[in-house]
């Protein structure tokens, strides 16, 4: 008699893989809209309709390669931040973390490839100052990290997921606390 083959555990809701309240820093405060990419994008619509639009083009890309949900919190230390691009604000303290489950390994791999959101990965063996790429990250083979004065920035992909961090006016301690908090959600 053959053995059935167990149903691999249910994979993490999106909206429960992107930082929580919990997961930040002090002084930090929610965005409205956080939550489901879909409602932060009509919420980002009202505040800057140009952004919500290239936005939106970069979700329906990802949607297009096979993407079934994704989600973003934001949180900022000034409301501002909350309507700016990912990493342009400059002088606000704010963390966003961006994840989007697709249906499988492949499509992930695939669409982390190409670059979510506008940041593409960096090419392999590319050189330059505050930018890791692969392993020495700590958050797996297809990963990249960019450490510059203001923003720091982390995209990687975990089995069906790819995850997006950005952290504005924060240390280096702070960003890395945002990515562990994030990497083991990524189921």
């Amino acid at each position: 008699m053959v053995s059935p083959v167990p149903s691999p555990s249910p994979h993490t809701e999106a909206t429960a893989a992107i930082l929580q309240s919990g997961d930040v820093p002090a002084g930090l405060n929610v965005c409205l809209g956080s939550g489901p990419i879909d409602v932060y994008l009509s919420v980002l619509s009202n505040a800057d309709a140009d952004l919500a639009a290239r936005e939106s083009n970069y979700w329906q890309q990802l949607r297009t390669g096979g993407a079934i949900a994704g989600a973003i919190s934001v949180f900022a230390a000034n409301a501002t931040a909350c309507k700016a691009e990912l990493g342009a604000t400059t002088t606000v303290k704010a963390m966003t973390s961006i994840v989007f489950q697709f249906r499988d390994e492949g499509q992930a791999e695939r669409a982390w490839e190409s670059g979510v959101f506008g940041f593409p990965p960096p090419p392999p063996g590319q050189l330059s100052p505050g930018l890791i790429r692969g392993t020495s990250t700590g958050l797996g083979l297809s990963s990249f990290t960019v450490d510059r004065p203001s923003v720091r920035l982390g995209c990687w992909r975990k089995s069906v997921f790819i995850a997006l961090v950005v952290v504005s006016n924060l240390d280096l301690s702070t960003f890395h606390a945002a990515t562990a908090a994030i990497d083991p959600r990524l189921n």
